[in-house]
């Protein structure tokens, strides 16, 4: 039907016969002279109807999204008449013939930025037809594109793992789905495919990868997705630097490939208690030059038990946070600041505004300076590096808590403030704890899995000292999100066993969900290790967009609803007695 895209056109094409497929991007009727946008997925290009032309009857009948195919002569533009911001700016088609397709009813959104997510996701087949969602997807496509090219050069076998399994230990975040062969029975949509690709490993295929479909039944965030897609990464025989060698190597290749963007090498790395400890966060956001600074030293003297309380007690810190050139902040400005950590636990925020930071206590502005000696100052001022012009704040309290809540803190200031100073900024964080502890729970949970290794290589010694654990998981972090999360693997069954007992699952769960797992365990199974990363991150950050749902096709809402199928729905009583199962009130 097309001889060419409409994005394809250029001004070696100048006199040239072509025809072309799309949809009427806009329309401006110039009374005898019609100029058509038009457009398809490679781009837009102008067209001109002229009024002795026989396609302009027709033209005339054209409007907004009505899907046509246009042929014509491509003809050069008056360099007075270039668009630089268009790619074929240069040149426009002067059509000769104009065939009407389809029509369009009027259209229930305005196709641009000004429509509202709802009536997007609503009519999401309209939504998908605008440059940048077009853009978006194309992104998608390159990415896994780039990642199959990359990873079958280097040894590695796609396979797929089966999508109804049995249900988790966590088996409330399962979507379940019933046998009607075996009645009362379910299966369960896997969260991830970690078990089976271990069982790859066990098999002995050595360097497995999926791009996998997921399933989490969640209480959602604003990111995140009932189901989502994730590239699942699995190799035997390998040690943790094995594993990020060639995870960050397919990142740059993958980066370099579709945005031509040179990534650095090799990724920083920071410990998990490190990057809490500088940057509240385990997956900071290294475009920002801010760090926090604990500053115990310098005020566990001080007549101010806000600090002095948290700094001579272990397990509890003072966290001062530098703004540059921040002084200037209103009083207003620095109370939202609190406002917004007290969402994070924080008790309060203290502050400093730095007027002449070599006058002593003289040159600061703060509600906290009466409480301050000049042995504190000097030690805060020396820490911080404060220079004139600078606000200083302060958190106190549990070490974890307040790193958080300064963490968060961290990132929303310098994002306001503008501080970023690159575009990329990838590292690994590593050494993170085995366990946390639930105190609601009253036990221990999974930093990461069940099936994480830990450092220790004896299970005695693991159950002695779960708290104290440090496991061999590692993420990878680009621009304040995790975009790739692995470990290396328990690959005994011993230590396996100890890890299901710290984590409460006893002896008769699992054998009952894992049992499986534990009796391949027995076969020689080798050391193992991988990494999953979350492609609607990446496509995401790739793309420039806030949200993963503007880089999935067929997103769900916040609310794991479908708008455009109206999923989830009610479904017939007979399907319902056919299969066993009958709805009772909840409550």
């Amino acid at each position: 039907m097309r001889t060419h895209l409409c994005g394809e056109l250029n001004q070696e094409l100048a006199g040239h016969s072509v025809t072309l497929c799309g949809w009427v991007h806009a329309r401006r009727d110039l009374g005898g002279l019609i100029f058509l946008s038009l457009r398809d997925r490679a781009g837009l290009v102008q067209v001109v109807v002229e009024p002795d032309s026989p396609a302009f009857a027709e033209a005339e009948k054209l409007r907004n999204e009505y899907c046509v195919r246009v042929r014509g002569e491509v003809r050069e533009r008056p360099e007075s008449q270039w668009n630089d911001d268009m790619a074929t700016g240069r040149i426009e088609l002067v059509a000769l013939e104009v065939e009407l397709l389809n029509a369009s009813a009027p259209l229930p959104l305005l196709m641009t930025e000004e429509d509202g997510e709802e009536i997007r996701l609503k009519y999401r087949y309209l939504d998908l037809r605008r440059p940048r969602m077009q853009h978006n997807m194309r992104i998608r496509a390159a990415l896994n594109r780039a990642i199959r090219q990359h990873l079958d050069g280097t040894g590695f076998a796609e396979f797929e793992t089966p999508i109804l399994t049995r249900a988790t230990p966590e088996g409330a975040r399962d979507y379940l789905v019933p046998s009607r062969v075996h009645g009362g029975q379910f299966y369960a949509l896997p969260q991830s495919p970690q078990l089976f690709k271990q069982l790859l490993m066990m098999a002995g295929m050595d360097r497995y990868y999926q791009i996998a479909r997921c399933f989490r039944d969640e209480d959602l965030r604003a990111d995140r997705q009932p189901e989502f897609t994730q590239l699942d990464l699995e190799m035997s025989f390998v040690e943790e630097q094995d594993v990020q060698d060639l995870a960050e190597e397919l990142i740059r290749a993958v980066f370099q490939d579709v945005l031509d963007v040179s990534l650095t090498a090799p990724f920083p790395r920071l410990s998990w208690r490190e990057a809490m400890e500088r940057y509240g966060s385990d997956k900071p956001d290294l475009r920002l030059p801010l760090s926090l600074v604990s500053v115990d030293e310098h005020v566990a003297h001080v007549d101010f038990k806000v600090f002095a309380g948290p700094a001579q007690t272990e397990g509890q810190r003072v966290a001062a946070l530098r703004l540059p050139a921040a002084a200037s902040l209103s009083r207003k400005q620095i109370d939202g600041y609190t406002e917004f950590v007290g969402r994070y636990g924080a008790r309060g925020l203290a502050w400093i505004k730095v007027n002449d930071a070599a006058a002593g206590l003289a040159g600061l502005q703060s509600p906290i300076a009466k409480f301050l000696d000049a042995a504190a100052w000097d030690g805060i001022r020396t820490a911080t590096g404060a220079e004139d012009g600078d606000l200083l704040l302060f958190g106190a309290g549990d070490w974890l808590v307040t790193s958080t809540f300064m963490g968060h803190l961290l990132v929303k200031a310098g994002h306001e403030l503008g501080l970023a100073n690159c575009d990329w900024a990838p590292l690994w964080v590593t050494d993170f704890p085995m366990f946390e502890w639930d105190a609601d729970a009253d036990r221990y949970l999974a930093m990461h899995h069940p099936f994480t290794a830990p450092r220790e290589d004896d299970a005695q010694a693991l159950r002695a000292d779960p708290g104290g654990s440090v496991s061999r998981g590692y993420d990878m972090v680009l621009n304040g999100a995790e975009i790739g999360g692995g470990s290396i693997r328990i690959h005994r069954q011993d230590m396996q066993q100890a890890v299901f007992d710290l984590l409460g699952i006893g002896s008769d769960e699992a054998q009952d969900k894992f049992g499986f797992l534990l009796e391949a365990l027995r076969y020689g199974c080798p050391p193992h290790g991988g990494i999953a990363f979350g492609l609607d991150r990446i496509a995401a950050l790739m793309a420039g967009e806030e949200s993963i749902r503007d880089v999935i096709a067929f997103p769900k809402t916040t609310t794991a609803q479908c708008l455009l199928t109206d999923a989830p729905s009610a479904v017939p009583e007979t399907a319902m007695d056919e299969l066993g199962i009958a709805l009772k009130p909840r409550g």
